[in-house]
């Protein structure tokens, strides 16, 4: 079972295959998990096994964290190329996340002005409207869509909480482009059933979803750590590759991460 859990409100920087050298901000308790989903491809666990008991960190304890450490790596002479809110879940669950994203904007522009600022959500708060703003504000608002299949999300990402997917769907057309399309392709086996996403049952639908959202950009990728079900498999190259030609022959810019 994995047991990826970030100890604190900053954390790396790590080597992102997306996107680069990547400082994170965890807005989430440091003892364990808290999320709108519970993927069984999570590297931070299944949620009942992850349960937090402390608080979220602050807007004050985040800015003075992430203000100490791009001072530390400044005089390193090494700056990240993006600063990334990931972490322990999903980090637009914090209530002062709009706060947190205009505080980390002021020091990136202070800092290290040729960094970008990135979400890595599931979308599921997009329709908040400090959220909505928030995520306008970053250069990489990465929001998550597996898939268009109800079923295969109940399967997968398992929402913690009614899940109305053309209203998600409905959100995510609403930052007219200014969104990057995030989705997990894997195989394997997941309570007897199959859940590779790799056929063109699930990618045509979703394909046209995507279209219709129009993003500035689409990244898939597959399984790269460890998960907390050790029957998922990752998704073959020529299975990536088919998908981002098909993206590309629709004029999306697209992205493979193996």
């Amino acid at each position: 079972m994995s047991t990826v859990i970030y100890p604190g409100p900053i954390f790396g920087p790590i080597h992102s295959r997306r996107l680069g050298i990547s400082l994170g901000v965890n807005l989430l308790p440091s003892d364990g998990k808290h999320c709108t989903f519970d993927c069984i491809y999570c590297e931070c666990g299944f949620n009942a096994d992850r349960r937090p008991k402390r608080s979220l960190p602050t807007q004050e304890e985040v800015r003075i964290a992430l203000e100490d450490k791009l001072n530390e790596m400044k005089a390193t002479g090494v700056l990240p190329d993006v600063i990334t809110f990931a972490g322990n879940g999903e980090p637009t669950i914090h209530p002062h996340f709009l706060e947190i994203i205009k505080d980390t904007i002021s020091l990136r522009d202070k800092l290290c002005p040729k960094a970008k600022v990135a979400v890595l959500s599931n979308a599921t708060m997009a329709h908040r409207p400090k959220v909505h703003e928030a995520l306008l504000l970053v250069d990489d608002n990465i929001l998550k869509l597996d898939t268009v299949d109800l079923s295969y999300i109940e399967l997968v990402d398992r929402p913690t909480s009614h899940y109305d997917l053309e209203k998600l769907i409905q959100d995510l057309k609403s930052f007219d482009g200014h969104v990057i399309i995030q989705t997990m392709f894997m195989k394997g086996m997941f309570k007897g059933v199959d859940v590779d996403n790799t056929s063109d049952a699930y990618v045509l639908p979703w394909l046209k979803a995507v279209k219709d959202i129009a993003p500035q950009q689409v990244m898939i990728y597959t399984i790269d750590r460890e998960t907390p079900d050790q029957n998922l498999k990752k998704a073959t190259h020529q299975e990536l590759d088919r998908i981002v030609d098909l993206l590309k022959a629709e004029g999306l810019d697209a992205t493979a991460s193996y």
